[in-house]
């Protein structure tokens, strides 16, 4: 039986979601940035976060579906919470994705009664040149419809080279794809992600926090550990960095999971 995508109706947007499993208590996933929404992967997340739909509801969030010209982070935070009140969700475990940690970080400090705890991951409190420089390639590609081409770098960059070399093929076929209306939407939303800085926010957050970063992360590299530096001093906070996963740790660490629930617990 396939997971059926539900939709968030307001008056100023339309924001797809699904939800899994059947706990009392609420996590919410945000992902991060993509070329496809992660809607068409459902039950593939779902089949992930198995050991925590045991004991959770799962809620996975997408961005809005139309966007402006120019849609910040902060933007993308303020509409992600609206979504969270339409759903009647508050005091939910929170994990955030790289650009979707970001998010978590803004709806953390600005709406502290949504999010009971929250998880970063491959995250950053604010994005530097060196990250923009990575972020900018990106959208170049995506402007000049290079598709394919854009995949394959999205997947170099994210992934460690031994998974990158075993999904090339298949995310060269994934690149063919990829339409002219995705490649928008993309855009918007990786240019929102570079005027990012929220190292000061960042101290706001009351909420428990837990940051775990990857030491060769080749799109936000060494924004976890700056987030452990902003963070120091908080009774509340716990980082964990691993190594030789990629930025995408989320998806390639066998343990990531776990170690989420066991900071839930």
């Amino acid at each position: 039986m396939s997971i059926p995508i539900e939709k968030v109706n307001t008056d100023g947007f339309t924001m797809n979601y699904f939800k899994f499993g059947s706990g009392e208590k609420t996590f919410v996933i945000l992902p991060g940035l993509s070329i496809q929404s992660v809607m068409g992967a459902a039950q593939i997340i779902a089949d992930a976060y198995e050991i925590i739909a045991r004991e959770f509801t799962v809620y996975v969030i997408d961005r809005k579906e139309k966007l402006p010209a120019s849609y910040s982070v902060y933007d993308m935070a303020e509409d992600t919470a609206q979504a969270f009140r339409f759903l009647g969700l508050k005091d939910v475990y929170l994990f955030g994705a790289s650009q979707g940690g970001m998010i978590g970080m803004v709806l953390a400090a600005r709406s502290p009664k949504l999010v009971k705890k929250l998880v970063l991951g491959s995250s950053a409190a604010r994005v530097t040149e060196k990250h923009i420089a990575v972020i900018s390639k990106w959208i170049e590609l995506a402007k000049e419809k290079e598709r394919v081409k854009l995949s394959v770098e999205m997947g170099k960059d994210i992934y460690p080279e031994s998974v990158f070399e075993q999904y090339k093929e298949t995310l060269e076929k994934i690149g063919e794809t990829i339409t002219d209306e995705e490649l928008e939407h993309f855009t918007v939303l990786a240019e929102g992600t570079n005027n990012f800085d929220f190292s000061d926010g960042i101290k706001n957050i009351n909420c428990p926090v837990l940051s775990i970063g990857e030491t060769d992360d080749k799109v936000l590299s060494g924004a976890a550990e700056e987030i452990k530096d902003l963070m120091s001093g908080k009774p509340n906070f716990e980082s964990y960095m691993y190594s030789g996963f990629g930025h995408a740790a989320f998806d390639t660490a066998p343990d990531y999971k776990e170690r989420m629930l066991k900071f839930f617990n």
